[in-house]
């Protein structure tokens, strides 16, 4: 389904593509027909030459986009070389991995602090993507990896419908599959809660609105799933969702400048729960 998907995007963006390659020879040859039509097109017409242009560019980029996806839907292609470059663990190493989306994918950025310095722990996320494509990229990405432990962070964009929509159940059944292959690797499972988000940020002036998209009550429902999981399967719960929440059921406005997305502070916030649940996690 999300394959014809695709192809029904690219073939729609085809058309517009073409399209706009119409428009732009239409002008060019008013243009050179006649010193009226190279007047006209000197004013009027230029403001449509470059609104043509510009819908042109856009619809390039969604289609290569739109490419790229249909070639490499679970993006396993993101860490292929830097998985080749990674040495085994040393010994006695215990290396974990980081598993999720655009919040884990983040972290590794110079204005977050770093990733864990100094800790053999390896970030593995990818902005915008659910519960399928990381179970798709589990094993490359996981378990050749030599890791001891591994800590999935994932479902806020499941909930927003980011590869179509999803059930709650279907989700939940992905993370399930997740740490069942942890599970079967003698890998240890750290499971986290989705973070809670708001409509505090702003972009440009704009209030974004997150709550939309990921309704609240999803999330609570979700993290309840993950945490009964997690006890009943003798996970470690890494519950970020109780300390950057406030008394509205929002992430606080200080650990986020979009609403979505932590900031430095967040991610402060975020770093000594982690450390704790894998140090729980390796004493299993």
């Amino acid at each position: 389904m999300k394959r014809k998907m695709l192809v029904a995007e690219i073939s729609a963006l085809v058309i517009v593509f073409t399209a706009s390659l119409g428009a732009s020879a239409a002008w060019a040859q008013a243009a050179a027909g006649s010193p009226a039509g190279a007047q006209s097109a000197g004013t009027g017409d230029a403001s449509e030459l470059a609104e043509t242009k510009a819908q042109l560019g856009n619809a390039t980029m969604k289609l290569l986009d739109a490419q790229k996806t249909l070639h490499d839907w679970a993006e396993v292609a993101r860490y292929r070389e830097a998985n080749a470059k990674l040495a085994a663990p040393a010994a006695g190493e215990k290396r974990v991995v980081f598993m999720g989306d655009s919040i884990t994918d983040m972290w590794a950025e110079a204005r977050f602090g770093g990733f864990f310095p100094g800790k053999p722990y390896v970030d593995r996320g990818i902005s915008g993507q659910t519960t399928p494509q990381m179970l798709v990229r589990f094993r490359p990405d996981v378990i050749a990896l030599g890791a001891k432990a591994v800590v999935i962070l994932a479902g806020t964009n499941d909930i927003a419908g980011n590869t179509g929509t999803m059930t709650l159940e279907e989700i939940e059944g992905n993370l399930q599959s997740m740490a069942e292959l942890a599970k079967a690797n003698g890998i240890r499972v750290v499971l986290s809660s989705v973070m809670p988000v708001s409509d505090y940020g702003r972009r440009d002036g704009k209030a974004l609105n997150m709550t939309r998209g990921r309704p609240p009550a999803k999330i609570l429902e979700l993290n309840a799933w993950i945490k009964k999981y997690a006890a009943e399967h003798h996970e470690v719960y890494l519950d970020y969702f109780s300390a950057t929440v406030d008394d509205a059921g929002f992430l606080k406005r200080e650990l986020s400048e979009d609403g979505l997305h932590p900031n430095l502070a967040g991610y402060a916030v975020m770093a000594p729960l982690a450390e704790a649940a894998i140090a729980k996690a390796l004493k299993k």
